[in-house]
């Protein structure tokens, strides 16, 4: 099997989840390494940051610093040849460079009818719901198979639903413990519309509110 070398920019780590903004672009690579190492793929990382002997000692790497900078990195070799810089590889050209065969795609018609089942609960659609149920059990998907379906698409569902009643809550809880508004102050107090409510530039008798 392949040995592959990743040399990576400046970074504080290489998981991409540091400080306060996510780099997605290296969570996603992080993983794909992982998923490569746990099927055999040999693989090291160098952080220029904390490793620049490495980009130092390695030839090609030195070269392609002297001539681009650190604009080239991240930077990919295998097995001492340069194949990637400036982009991070995919999943499957790890694969590729590793010599790992991909595994068989489990996505088949019985799984995308329970996905269909999924997004029809999510969405509220009776007549999906009906055409992707019977497209299922003419498929042979099994019953119990599709209240898993049903079963996690409502809880993926209840879930924002779930995150607005809770704010709803710490909002009205913390309005009852402040002090009580006098008349005067609401009176002389300007008059506010709401999010769907009348502008300011509308009557001033008209009622906000939300909707």
């Amino acid at each position: 099997m392949s040995t592959i070398e990743i040399y990576d920019p400046a970074l504080c780590c290489s998981t991409g989840v540091c400080g306060v903004d996510v780099d997605q672009q290296l969570v996603t690579f992080a993983t794909d390494v992982d998923w490569a190492k746990r099927n055999g793929a040999q693989i090291e990382r160098f952080n220029l940051a904390q490793q620049p002997q490495a980009f130092a000692d390695h030839v090609a790497i030195r070269q392609l610093l002297h001539t681009q900078g650190e604009a080239a990195l991240p930077a990919i070799v295998v097995d001492g040849t340069l194949k990637l810089c400036g982009s991070y590889p995919s999943r499957q050209q790890l694969a590729e460079w590793a010599g790992i065969t991909p595994a068989a795609s489990i996505f088949t018609e019985g799984v995308a009818e329970l996905v269909a089942i999924g997004a029809a609960i999510a969405s509220n659609c009776e007549p999906c719901f009906k055409f992707h149920y019977d497209q299922a059990r003419k498929l042979g998907v099994a019953d119990a198979d599709m209240r898993r379906a049903v079963d996690l698409a409502q809880k993926v569902k209840e879930a924002p639903a779930r995150a607005v009643l809770d704010l709803a809550s710490r909002y009205i809880e913390k309005k009852a413990s402040l002090p009580a508004i006098t008349v005067a102050a609401v009176s002389s107090a300007p008059a506010q519309s709401g999010c769907c409510g009348p502008s300011a530039g509308q009557a001033a008798s008209a009622t906000s509110k939300c909707c």
